[in-house]
């Protein structure tokens, strides 16, 4: 029997961020595909995209980690979600293991490593997409946010443990450490998980050694729409970043370059670092946040758009947004980033984290010239993932049958 239906579970019912928005475009591809979908998700409120005849939402209106107004409730929570468990437990009983596959989009933010129970308990086939690393690293980003670094050290290892790596407070790290432990123990994730799928080949060199040796790994990129006409970046002079003002997002880094080589910034976003951007280079703009549509506006301005970002990244999405329209990158090839860019046809790729190299870069973006983008515009077109999807789906299920 064919894929019937499909059980998308995640924290979010709503596009607050890249991991909600693919399970929410995922649900409505299938849906319009003709697929019944259960949209299972711990927090609202849910999104109007998410009213489609094909999609039942099941919205546990449960606090987030971060928006609850109990420190100790969000702490017990975020390690063991009781409720949660249980009502995705009841929902699963609802659907036929012959026809459906139970997709999950992550757990860290609401849902807890206590659903790891249900999604490793035989009764559905179930995928699990990675769109970060906490089914491994402890702070989910493979990153020392203290030192600034990426951070190559065993997690829970004894270096592990004895590193405050946390943005925040070593007692947040303390806590993330404990739900990590748990996620293994009994929880069961990622070990016991038998279909996982990667969003790049970054993501997945770091996440191997994690787990299981027999674990089905299957590849699905991101399903990247165009977000306007072509840009003749060449007839542009400024080159633009988007995206969080924060040290491991390397803003202040690409501030100083373009004020060494001498280029016009735009900074599309904020965050911590923002006034160190201004004093750094007083003649750069920063927009502040912004709609998506102000974004691709923005990088209608762009000779190319920036991307500095200090950790791996699992698959960002911006840079395949400018490359689709026409816009050169420049990133470093140690992020998921430089996997769609080929250095000196459609960006700039380089090697070492320093404003030198930096600032080198951005001067060679002036020898690219216009690039073809057919080949990045299937492989992230919305249709090649959806047919992606349906054949693991249809994998899944024969494999079980």
């Amino acid at each position: 029997m064919p894929i019937r239906n499909t059980l998308i579970v995640g924290d979010f019912a709503e596009v607050n961020g890249g991991q909600a928005k693919v399970a929410i475009d995922s649900a409505r591809l299938l849906a319009d595909a003709g697929i019944q979908v259960s949209f299972f998700a711990a927090s609202g409120p849910v999104s109007t995209l998410l009213e489609h005849p094909n999609i039942r939402t099941i919205c546990l209106d449960q606090k987030t980690l971060a928006d609850n107004p109990s420190r100790l409730n969000a702490m017990t929570t975020g390690l063991w979600n009781f409720d949660a468990l249980n009502a995705l437990r009841e929902e699963m009983r609802r659907h036929d293991p012959a026809t459906t596959v139970l997709h999950c989009h992550g757990w860290a933010k609401a849902l807890s490593p206590s659903v790891g129970r249900a999604l490793t308990d035989g009764r559905l086939p179930v995928l699990y997409t990675m769109h970060e690393y906490f089914l491994a690293c402890p702070n989910g980003g493979f990153y020392d946010y203290r030192a600034n670094e990426i951070c190559t050290r065993k997690p829970l290892s004894a270096t592990c443990l004895t590193t405050n790596c946390d943005a925040r407070h070593v007692n947040h790290k303390v806590w993330r450490v404990a739900r990590s432990a748990i996620a293994r123990g009994p929880g069961r994730i990622p070990r016991h998980l038998r279909d996982i799928a990667y969003i790049s080949e970054t993501q997945l060199r770091a996440m191997r050694p994690y787990l299981a040796d027999d674990v089905n790994l299957h590849a699905l990129p991101n399903p990247v729409a165009t977000g306007g006409a072509k840009i003749a970046s060449t007839r542009n002079d400024t080159f633009v970043f988007v995206g969080r003002l924060s040290p491991e997002k390397g803003g202040l880094l690409f501030a100083k370059a373009a004020k060494m080589a001498g280029f016009p910034a735009l900074f599309v976003g904020d965050g911590p670092e923002a006034q160190s951007i201004r004093e750094a280079y007083p003649e750069a703009e920063i927009t502040g946040w912004v709609t998506p549509e102000e974004v691709q506006k923005c990088l209608e301005k762009a000779r190319a758009l920036v991307f500095p970002s200090q950790w791996y990244e699992c698959q960002p999405l911006v840079p395949i947004e400018a490359l689709l329209r026409g816009v050169p990158v420049v990133c470093g090839r140690w992020t998921a980033a430089s996997e769609v860019v080929k250095h000196g046809v459609n960006g700039v790729l380089h090697d070492t984290r320093d404003v030198e190299t930096l600032a080198d870069s951005l001067r060679k973006v002036l020898s690219i010239g216009d690039f073809d983008t057919s080949d990045l515009e299937r492989q992230v077109s919305p249709e090649n993932h959806l047919s992606r999807l349906l054949s693991i789906y249809e994998e899944m299920l024969q494999r079980r049958r």
